[in-house]
């Protein structure tokens, strides 16, 4: 900026400038510069792109106004041709040549409930997804599912985002939410890593190079929609898109994550956050959606067929009636509550009839069925179901594992002697309802 000069006087008409410079050729020259300036700015040529030779977009601005018409989301429809010309014309589909600038880091927020479901969702989505990649392979999944939050056109819960249209066999955003992948369980251990990485992405982590992608297929695939995005990354097989235009830029990217994660039932067997309500209760097979016992149902019957399947957290039934029923665990006394309800939740499925007993010592643990009522003191946790009856009811040893409702909570039971005579199934279920 031009200084401003206060307390002179302009020469008289045809005077001598007394500095020996006469003002108008200044005057020109500085219309001159500024003219030249404005001619470069506007047509700049090879100057005008960046040290990579990339011409860079204009700038947007981030608070200017939203397109009206936010983009649609289109289904997952493939083009019907080999995989080997769909890798073809993949791999000849050239990268943007815009810039690919990194997300922000998305951090969680909300109720506890809401940021353990968000958790699991994308875990889900991170194993099912890209369980056998790398970890970069992983952390891509991942930040797209976060990058999708962000967007206008997509939900703005993590749980919402990943199980997008997984009601329907075709049209659900991620295939394994609806094409029959999640009767698949993951170990333990796998489980637990995807757990983990899902909590660093939801906390700030961010995987650079897919920028803003919102879109991803693999490489022997050819959706319909692949040739309207623009190409940004590959990572293993799977290749990132993000649209075009203004809503691939991240000034786009203004959504809020709501929080008020949704309850998956597909997810109950994995997930103890999405098997409780959110005034702490367990939500029960009688209450949950019966979405649930539709998927499952062929599965229930083998389970009756062949006993109990694995679980994925590595617990073995002490004992097991023949039908897989009737359950006794043992459990380390560390054990979270969360895990013994899931543990509770998987093997049970969408049995009719189905009991369940835990406890956290071997030594006082039942040894035959059915349990004698010597070994009750000691139970830490019990569930009971039989629909025949409408009964559903979990309780659990509040000296061991407190309750903030008490209806939760065992009545406590005095230690009695060996009774030799066992009881019969009906006798227990009885002694179960008066707890």
């Amino acid at each position: 900026m031009l200084p401003i000069v206060t307390g002179t006087s302009l020469p008289l008409a045809g005077a001598a400038d007394p500095r020996g410079v006469r003002p108008a050729p200044i005057a020109l020259l500085i219309c001159a510069a500024i003219m030249g300036i404005l001619f470069w700015a506007i047509d700049a040529g090879p100057l005008g792109k960046a040290f990579d030779g990339v011409q860079q977009p204009p700038l947007m601005s981030e608070s200017a106004p939203l397109p009206k018409e936010i983009p649609a989301i289109e289904p997952l429809e493939l083009k019907q041709i080999a995989p080997s010309l769909a890798k073809k014309i993949n791999d000849a589909t050239p990268f943007t040549r815009e810039p690919v600038p990194p997300a922000r880091p998305f951090y969680i927020s909300g109720a506890a409930l809401d940021r353990d479901r968000a958790t699991d969702c994308l875990a889900a989505a991170i194993w099912y997804e890209a369980g056998a990649e790398a970890l970069a392979g992983k952390k891509a999944v991942a930040q797209v599912v976060l990058n999708r939050v962000r967007h206008p056109a997509f939900p703005k819960t993590v749980c919402g985002v990943v199980f997008q249209g997984a009601e329907r066999r075709t049209g659900c955003q991620f295939t394994f939410t609806c094409d029959g992948a999640m009767t698949r369980t993951p170990s333990a251990s796998a489980w637990g890593n995807a757990r983990g990485l899902a909590r660093i992405m939801l906390t700030g982590e961010v995987f650079k190079p897919v920028g803003s992608a919102t879109h991803y297929h693999t490489d022997w695939v050819l959706p319909a929609w692949s040739a309207k995005l623009d190409k940004v990354h590959k990572e293993e097989t799977h290749l990132f898109f993000r649209w075009m235009g203004w809503w691939g830029n991240l000034a786009a990217f203004k959504g809020r994550y709501f929080g008020s994660e949704p309850v998956v039932t597909q997810l109950i067997p994995l997930s103890p956050s999405h098997a409780m309500s959110r005034d702490g209760d367990i939500l029960l097979a009688g209450q949950l959606d019966s979405t649930l016992a539709e998927q499952s149902d062929g599965d229930a019957k083998a389970q009756q067929e062949i006993g109990l399947p694995p679980n994925p957290y590595g617990f073995k039934p002490k004992l097991q009636s023949p039908t897989a029923d009737f359950l006794v665990f043992v459990v380390p006394r560390r054990t979270d509550p969360s895990v013994m309800l899931s543990l509770v939740l998987f093997s049970c499925s969408v049995k009719p009839y189905c009991k369940i007993m835990i406890w956290t010592d071997a030594k006082p643990a039942p040894t035959y069925l059915p349990v004698a009522d010597e070994f009750l003191p000691s139970m830490a946790f019990s569930y009971l179901r039989n629909r025949s009856s409408g009964l559903d009811k979990a309780l659990w040893n509040c000296d061991l594992f407190p309750r903030s409702d008490a209806s939760q909570c065992m009545k406590p039971r005095p230690a009695k002697a060996p009774v030799p005579k066992p009881e019969t199934a009906a006798s227990q279920d009885a002694a179960l309802l008066l707890q």
